[in-house]
């Protein structure tokens, strides 16, 4: 329902007591959905800082979870490097050093070579992506950047063993059209027009984003970006991608914040927005009105709300046989079984975090794999949450309360 992207605007809430596999399910969203899909993953306290406003945290996790996919023809000169080389003059503001006036790079696909000479800024840019003789490059036209695309597949004999990526020399001529796919937030926007510098085509607004100052975005700012990412959808030029805003612990936010995501779910702007908790009937953050989940019936109203039930004795025996294989621990099958049957009583996480002081002990024993023995010694040793508060609650005169 996400790839379709038939979900955008639309909230879910993952309810169910804690071990219950919820922030699992949203990880494994995550991985299903791939790097092309915004995924942006918060937990409800985030929203309380001193620097910014709750709803200014809120809207800029909204933003990083809508992509833009934007097809730009941008003319562009792109080769194999054959020559790179600066030419020198006396520094006119005096002083025994040299400047570099220009530079001349030759590039060569399989139709022909040309030498390019090229301004000092763009000298610049080829210094930063350490730019070599044999490396395949792109200049555009527009905004002078250079990027490396790899080393040309004829040097690729050169070393027996090498990190390099090789890549083809370039067809047709030198000099061409080319069409550049850009996958960028609606929050990466945001931030290179907060303070624009540079070109206003998509990829000069990119190299503004990693900017250590943290700068407030206005709601007059965001409604600019709306409208120019709106025609060109219409244009055709890109393309909306609504991801998915993960916010864990939901019951953390006030009201201010729920009355905030009411409004955020009706912009035509909007991603798929999963919740998840673990409360059951609380206050409401900011009020003492009681609602389920600590969540205000009017939002509570627009959630699909998924019921999440425990794990059965079989999917905890897969689950521990999993982990055990993920950090290349040997279990015995009486073991495991009897591991499980612990966690029916207790908790998935306890028994979960049983697995590795287990192992330590087996191998303290001279053993290679973990026994029944290693299980039921370890459970007296580290008790799990519920006997724990069974123990306090027996022995309550002996705490200070």
């Amino acid at each position: 329902m996400i790839k379709s992207k038939k979900m955008a605007g639309k909230a879910l809430l993952m309810a169910g007591p804690p071990g219950y596999g919820k922030t699992a399910i949203a990880l494994a969203i995550a991985a299903e959905l791939g790097p092309k899909v915004p995924f942006c993953p918060m937990v409800g306290s985030e929203v309380y800082s001193s620097e910014v406003k709750k709803t200014e945290i809120l809207m800029e996790n909204f933003r990083r979870s809508i992509g833009l996919r934007i097809k730009e023809t941008k003319e562009v000169w792109e080769g194999e490097v054959v020559e790179i080389t600066p030419e020198e003059v006396e520094d006119p503001h005096g002083g025994y050093g040299k400047v570099v006036q220009s530079v001349i790079v030759g590039l060569k696909t399989t139709k022909g070579q040309k030498q390019l000479k090229l301004d000092p800024s763009i000298y610049e840019n080829i210094q930063k992506e350490k730019v070599a003789v044999g490396d395949v490059i792109y200049i555009e036209a527009t905004s002078g950047a250079v990027k490396r695309v790899g080393r040309s597949d004829s040097y690729a004999t050169e070393y027996d063993l090498e990190a390099e990526e090789y890549v083809p020399i370039p067809k047709g001529d030198v000099h061409k059209k080319k069409e550049i796919v850009q996958d960028v937030t609606l929050h990466d926007l945001d931030m290179a027009n907060a303070k624009p510098q540079g070109g206003h085509d998509f990829l000069s607004l990119m190299s503004q984003i990693n900017r250590p100052k943290k700068t407030e975005i206005t709601e007059k700012l965001r409604l600019e970006i709306n409208k120019v990412v709106n025609k060109y959808i219409d244009h055709g030029i890109a393309e909306l991608v609504p991801g998915v805003l993960f916010i864990d612990e939901v019951h953390m936010l006030d009201i201010e914040c729920f009355t905030y995501l009411n409004r955020a779910l009706e912009s035509n702007l909007a991603p798929i927005v999963i919740l998840a908790t673990n409360r059951g009937i609380c206050e409401i953050r900011g009020t003492e009105m009681k609602s389920p989940h600590g969540i205000p019936i009017d939002l509570l109203d627009r959630l699909l709300i998924i019921r999440l039930l425990p794990y059965s004795l079989d999917e905890i025996v897969q689950i521990i046989a999993i982990r055990c294989a993920t950090e290349n621990i040997e279990i015995e099958e009486p073991a495991l079984a009897h591991l499980a049957t612990i966690g029916t009583k207790t908790s998935l996480r306890y028994v979960v975090q049983m697995i590795t002081p287990a192992m330590v002990l087996a191998e303290t024993l001279g053993k290679s794999k973990i026994s029944k023995d290693e299980i039921d010694e370890i459970s007296t040793i580290f008790l799990d949450g519920k006997t724990s508060a069974k123990i306090l609650h027996e022995q309550a005169e002996k705490y200070i309360s």
